[in-house]
């Protein structure tokens, strides 16, 4: 049985507790909250995984999002955002905020229980595959896979988690070009669909929030982006 524990953050009761029953069905501990404000109120850091609307009230999904990047201790937890929001822009923006995955509505259970074990799968693999002493640098720029924190010369830098993800392949990396194909397949995985403009996106914010260390990221035309030492 899967021991993980979940959070369900939506302002309808009855999606609520159809997902709540679903996900305990198959073996998770699951936790709801009907509205952003009511989350932010709970112990955050003790779960796995948020499954978020983003339509609700006051705060929206989004916002919300923006607060768990900010902070480090909650900015490594997987969100997928589930929302009757369904047009593209909307999407890469969900993404671009740091979302490892992005469901529609309506959806069905089948279809949100694989989202939910794949993104599991891959956070897990995440956590184990961080290297011998979990920490990959270059200068004055550190990145700490283990905590999934960047800094530069010792001043911790906020990024969010997909920001995070492929500055550690291009830095785990020096010298080798990944296509934006590999980086999404690695990043985002198959079972997201998302376009090119997210890894550029993506890439121009890390350029500006490392400074210095920003023009390492080199752009191959026609290949992708690289780290160079």
């Amino acid at each position: 049985m899967a021991e993980e524990k979940i959070l369900v953050v939506d302002d309808e009761e009855t999606l609520c507790e159809a997902l709540q029953f679903n996900l305990e069905v198959e073996g998770y501990t699951v936790d709801v909250a009907y509205s952003a404000e009511q989350a932010l109120e709970m112990p955050l850091t003790s779960y796995q995984l948020i499954l978020l609307d983003v339509m609700m009230g006051k705060m929206s999904g989004f916002k919300f999002a923006q607060i768990l990047q900010s902070d480090p201790a909650t900015a490594g937890i997987p969100i997928i955002f589930c929302t009757a929001k369904d047009c593209e822009d909307d999407m890469v923006a969900g993404l671009n905020i740091g979302a490892d995955d992005y469901i529609t509505k309506p959806y069905s259970i089948r279809n949100v229980l694989a989202r939910v074990r794949s993104v599991l799968r891959r956070s897990q693999r995440a956590s184990k595959g961080s290297g011998n002493d979990g920490v990959v640098c270059h200068k004055g720029l550190k990145l700490d896979l283990q905590l999934k924190q960047c800094f530069i010369n010792d001043q911790m830098v906020k990024l969010p988690r997909k920001e995070f993800e492929i500055l550690a392949a291009l830095l785990g990396s020096p010298g080798k070009v990944f296509t934006r194909e590999e980086l999404l397949s690695m990043i985002w995985e198959d079972d997201v669909i998302v376009g090119d403009r997210t890894i550029d996106v993506n890439i121009t914010r890390l350029r500006q929030k490392i400074g210095p260390y920003g023009q390492n990221i080199i752009t191959r035309s026609g290949y992708g982006y690289g780290f160079k030492i």
